[in-house]
């Protein structure tokens, strides 16, 4: 008797804590309708005016449930009844009365065509009214089922299907429309199972409210449900962005970096997510006439914020950002000697000249450790002869370079048969060798001279019968090594100078340099994101190939070192990274040339997941992102698309087949239908307006706006 007891007051307070959990969806007062078919995919709803009427009416991509569970603690958890169904209305469906009611309603308009009233008034009693009230909603997505399911410790908890389990044909369901609270349960669910195993997968950031259709009518208990984003949703993965211009994506891409942004004041150890941003159109790093504010001071929002949690870079300077770091770099420090001399290669890699296919061939990189002293002093003799090519060919060098250094570089014997020449060049050979002579006594040359003086080294070099080959022929019979002394780089490089066009040609490259910086930007850049700052990269400035290669290299050596940290056993730091009019920098929907550089970005969308990279990527066709970076993305932002061709490749992923007609016809900014990757089905949203100021004046600038764009 008591185990009976005990076991009755168990199931009791189980049946309370199914009440508990799917009453908070079940709202009485906002009944709409029955089921009256039903199906795995789709339903048919019947409702009455007077219903439509007192809900607030029924739109279109309006969330529905049906259940048959009576409020109260009355089903046992594991009860077929202990459910509740969710609906999206799709439009108009038949039922079996609609020719007779088309009928009646025809002859009461005919009747009322010559009179001063409406039909449905005047013309009609009060039976026959409300037999024609009666109409059928096409749900054609059962989006799926909230049921109670027992956790491996025994606790209760509400959990989502995106599907149902059975179905009978005589089985009533009673149909509501969810407003308020639990619209907002709807609409913010999220499936634990699906959510990050990260510090942060509990936060939540508000980036809008519930918006159903472009008439958006308020007070209705829709428009004040609040949408939450889960921002470990966009860690790992990728996100996309599509819509025409001015339909709110880079709105929408300011509140999600904003939102991530905003995670290090509610969680100090674990938010400090680094996040970078290819701004195509300086619209995130500088301010404008159509923003209430630029990104880059979006620390100033909270009390706390600090200016150096925000880091700009360009490729020029801005007059109104002057801690803005240059996107160039100092082709003349040893650090970037051999990333500039890469750079120079891709721009004249189209060049089928001989002395510039040599040049090409040369290499700067380093020697490694435990080298001779041949090999390293002549590599020393190698960037000198580099770096007076630079400066002919108008490179400012920095203050550490104002005057070439190459102390004990050229031998005695060399200068010597240099000045002992009797080619007819011999003047010439003796000019340079006194230069060179100076250098190595460390006294005073300038780059010109040097860069004249190692022309004429090159001619003493080349040229027939100037007496370098007996000087040659000794030097190797006495040298360890038994080489030459002038290896093929050294010549290479002297040759490139020596041409006239040569020098001209590497000035082609004279954008990418600045003698103002010491360190490479995309070592600086990969620091930051390390340190959890948000980094804007502005690309509005500058020469579109240039900006283009630029992402291309950053996003490289960020993919080479997550991938340095992965490989070593260790965590990488996770890094989000926005491209802003994507279809500049990914590749298109065309197969890839396996050449092409901008092969890392399927890199970043296949592998980026394991290396804690995550790509948001905004641009205004689908079609114009390549097929595998579409295929791995979980989170999907949409706005207005305006063809037919652009929302045939949308249908292909997830529910928004239930969206085309809405996506193809309402223009609305900031209107988004949103699914991300821990939100099992498409949610419709109008996205906040994003705004730097006082939080009244934002509230009052989305009001009067209409919510944002």
């Amino acid at each position: 008797m008591v185990i009976e007891t005990i076991q009755q007051a168990r199931e009791e307070i189980e049946r309370r804590c199914v009440a508990d959990l799917l009453d908070p969806l079940i709202q009485v007062e906002q009944y709409a309708g029955e089921v009256v078919s039903l199906s795995y995919d789709e339903a048919i709803v019947q409702v009455h005016d007077y219903h439509r009427h007192r809900v607030g009416g029924l739109p279109s991509q309006c969330f529905l449930i049906a259940t048959r569970k009576e409020p109260g603690p009355t089903c046992d958890w594991n009860d077929e009844d202990a459910c509740v169904i969710l609906l999206r209305v799709q439009g108009p469906a038949s039922l079996p009365h609609d020719a007779e009611a088309l009928q009646i309603k025809a002859d009461a308009a005919q009747r009322s065509s010559e009179q001063d009233h409406y039909w449905d008034r005047e013309e009609l009693d009060l039976h026959t009214r409300n037999k024609i009230s009666f109409a059928g909603l096409k749900c054609h997505r059962v989006l799926g089922t909230f049921y109670v399911d027992r956790q491996d410790d025994g606790t209760l908890v509400r959990r989502f299907g995106a599907d149902i389990s059975n179905y009978y044909a005589t089985c009533a369901l009673k149909v509501y429309k969810p407003v308020g609270r639990a619209l907002e349960i709807i609409a913010n669910y999220r499936d634990p199972d699906r959510l990050a195993d990260h510090p942060l997968r509990e936060e939540r950031v508000e980036i809008g409210r519930v918006r159903y259709t472009s008439t958006d009518r308020r007070g209705r208990g829709v428009d004040t449900v609040r949408i939450h984003l889960a921002p470990t949703d966009l860690l790992r993965q990728k996100t996309a962005l599509f819509g025409m211009t001015r339909t709110g994506k880079s709105n929408t891409t300011k509140i999600m970096a904003r939102s991530v942004f905003e995670l290090r004041y509610r969680n100090p150890q674990s938010g400090r997510i680094g996040q970078l941003i290819f701004d195509y159109n300086g619209e995130y790093a500088n301010e404008n006439v159509q923003d209430r504010g630029a990104l880059k001071n979006v620390w100033q929002l909270h009390p706390n914020g600090s200016a150096e949690d925000v880091v700009t870079y360009g490729a020029q300077p801005h007059p109104n950002d002057p801690n803005r770091r240059l996107l160039l770099i100092n082709f003349y420090l040893d650090n970037m000697l051999p990333l500039g001399k890469q750079l120079i290669d891709e721009l004249l890699a189209d060049e089928k000249v001989r002395y510039v296919e040599g040049f090409r061939g040369v290499s700067m990189e380093p020697p490694g450790e435990g080298a001779s002293e041949g090999t390293l002093r002549r590599y020393q003799r190698r960037c000198l002869a580099y770096r007076a090519l630079l400066a002919r060919a108008g490179f400012t060098p920095p203050p550490s370079f104002q005057r070439p250094r190459g102390r004990n570089l050229f031998g005695h014997q060399l200068l010597q048969a240099m000045r002992e020449s009797e080619h007819e060049q011999r003047e010439e050979f003796a000019t340079a060798a006194d230069v060179l002579e100076r250098l190595n006594r460390n006294q005073n040359v300038s780059w010109d001279q040097l860069a004249t003086a190692l022309t004429g080294l090159h001619a003493f070099i080349t040229a027939k019968e100037t007496g370098y080959e007996e000087f040659n022929t000794r030097y190797m019979e006495t040298s360890t090594s038994g080489t030459s002394w002038a290896d093929q780089e050294l010549i290479n490089i002297l040759g490139m100078l020596a041409q006239r066009n040569g020098p001209v040609l590497v000035r082609r490259a004279l954008n990418r340099h600045t003698h103002t910086v010491e360190r490479d930007f995309a070592q600086l850049i990969y620091e930051d994101l390390c340190a959890g700052r948000l980094v804007i990269v502005d690309q509005s400035l500058g020469d579109p190939d240039l900006n283009r290669t630029t992402a291309d290299r950053i996003m490289e050596y960020i993919f080479r070192q997550q991938q340095l940290v992965f490989s070593s056993g260790q965590v990488p730091p996770d890094v989000i990274v926005y491209i802003e009019e994507a279809h500049n920098l990914l590749p298109s929907g065309k197969e890839l040339d396996p050449k092409d550089p901008r092969t890392i970005w399927p890199r970043v969308a296949k592998e980026g997941a394991k290396l804690h990279i995550g790509l948001v990527y905004a641009t205004q066709e689908v079609s114009s992102v390549h097929k595998s970076v579409l295929k791995n993305t979980a989170n999907w932002f949409i706005g207005h698309l305006n063809n037919t061709e652009e929302t045939k490749e949308l249908v292909k992923f997830y529910d928004f087949a239930d969206y085309q007609a809405s996506i193809l016809r309402v223009q609305d900014p900031g209107f988004i239908r949103v699914k991300t990757l821990s939100n099992p089905y498409v949610v419709p949203v109008q996205i906040d307006r994003f705004y730097i100021g006082a939080p009244e004046a934002a509230a009052a600038a989305a009001e009067a706006e209409g919510g944002g764009q």
